[in-house]
């Protein structure tokens, strides 16, 4: 699998990432058991995949601590990327609703980045956290400000307990405020086939400015993997029961135009023995800026098939006639 270096950080991580959310029970449902995590981020470093993308609030601190538990002997296999700002040890920071029945706050005042970042490194069991990213900016009433937070990150580092700053989520003129105001290595955003609206403004910033990008929601909560069809049924406690509220390509007319799309791909299937959500991987990884692709996991054989879509490499002909057909898509009615 390829590696990429995270922006200016000088740290290789592979092109496809574990991202861990659900890991923490993030779709609101039971996460997987210890040892069934334990086996799939093994599974991932045994195919090449060692970016390992995770935050505090997955689980309250439970998600690292399995991380942790999986990389005892196999630090130096992995790249641990983690997040700081979503509080909810104390009222600190600008309220942020509830999660699991938690009171939440988005925090980006130094002494509580310095409290998180000293429970990462303990439920992680590293001295040492690759990548620190601010997973949301700041808000109203507390706004920290960028430079701020900036300097703490910078401290950090010059400190050896990071190695590299990212940020998540943020607008163009708060990019470019982190970037001004440290050394900043990556930028994580929401970005797929059927959610462009980066390549208008973020996506170009990063390229001409050496920001790696790590990309989450590339298969948009199963739309693009082929296997929702008219037939599928979800189970009762399933967001996506009624995900057309909010993610229109849910609905039956919009998801007909998506499985007519992938119908024009059979050829490429057959041609790298691919499935349509690999192919989707290694488009969104072909992409100018989408340096790093996260890619969610239930399963051992969900690992190894989001590990495959790394080995994958189109042809430039092959990424113009994909980006033909996803113009033609158009916009969801």
């Amino acid at each position: 699998m390829e590696k990429r270096v995270l922006g200016k950080s000088g740290i290789d991580a592979s092109n496809i990432g574990l991202g861990t959310y659900y890991f923490g029970g993030g779709d609101g449902t039971s996460p997987p058991s210890s040892k069934d995590i334990i086996d799939m981020i093994h599974s991932a470093l045994d195919h090449s995949i060692n970016l390992l993308d995770t935050a505090p609030s997955y689980g309250f601190g439970h998600c690292e601590k399995i991380i942790g538990k999986a990389l005892k002997g196999r630090r130096d296999q992995a790249v641990i990327a983690t997040k700081c700002g979503l509080w909810w040890q104390d009222r600190r920071g600008s309220p942020n609703g509830q999660k699991d029945g938690k009171d939440q706050y988005i925090s980006l005042r130094p002494d509580t980045i310095r409290i998180e970042v000293e429970n990462s490194l303990r439920y992680l069991n590293t001295d040492y956290l690759d990548l620190l990213q601010v997973h949301k900016p700041a808000i109203p009433p507390e706004e920290t400000p960028i430079e701020e937070t900036m300097a703490c990150l910078m401290e950090l580092k010059q400190e050896g307990k990071i190695r590299a700053i990212g940020v998540c989520n943020v607008s163009l003129e708060q990019l470019q405020r982190y970037d001004s105001a440290g050394e900043l290595a990556t930028n994580q955003f929401r970005y797929s086939m059927i959610h462009k609206n980066p390549e208008l403004d973020i996506l170009p910033y990063c390229l001409e400015n050496d920001i790696g990008s790590i990309t989450y929601m590339s298969l948009e909560q199963g739309l693009l993997t082929g296997k929702i069809n008219f037939e599928r049924k979800f189970e009762d406690h399933d967001w996506r029961n009624n995900a057309g509220q909010w993610l229109p390509w849910f609905k039956k007319e919009n998801l007909e135009r998506l499985l007519n799309m992938f119908s024009l791909w059979e050829d490429l299937l057959d041609k790298y023995t691919c499935s349509i959500a690999q192919l989707t991987l290694a488009w969104s990884a072909a992409q100018p800026g989408a340096t790093h692709i996260l890619c969610g996991a239930k399963s051992v054989d969900q690992v190894i098939s989001n590990a495959k879509s790394g080995f994958i490499t189109l042809s430039e002909s092959e990424i113009q006639r994909l980006n033909q057909d996803i113009n033609n898509l158009g916009d969801p009615i």
